[in-house]
């Protein structure tokens, strides 16, 4: 087989998922869902503590929007909420690596 055959193309900027504009499609929906949940929950104690239904709405949009924009990936596949989920992942990882170290070349002390 010659060199022409064996060549292989890899396409850039495939995405594994289909997505409803770029960055965002099923999974980071689901996402956003989860935070808009969240933020009118918040919205809602917030109405019931103060009775302001402006402050409500306004928390409520703003918790809506943020969402979406923590959860849509940019070109380099990353999103906030994933760079929060590493940064997370690290804190909790193992820092320290004790080991004792031996004496690779003994004959080598010797003779100098």
């Amino acid at each position: 087989m010659s060199s022409e055959d064996q060549s292989l193309y890899i396409p850039l900027g495939v995405k594994p998922e289909a997505e409803w504009f770029p960055g965002f499609g099923q999974r980071q929906l689901g996402q956003a869902v989860i935070g808009s949940l969240a933020a009118a929950l918040i919205a809602v104690v917030l109405w019931l503590v103060w009775g302001g239904v402006p402050i409500a709405v306004v928390v409520f949009l703003i918790g809506v929007s943020a969402s979406v924009m923590m959860t849509t990936k940019d070109r380099h596949n990353l999103s906030v909420l994933d760079q929060i989920t590493f940064m997370i992942r690290f804190l909790k990882s193992q820092k320290m690596y004790p080991y004792r170290r031996l004496d690779e070349w003994p004959m080598t002390k010797r003779m100098t």
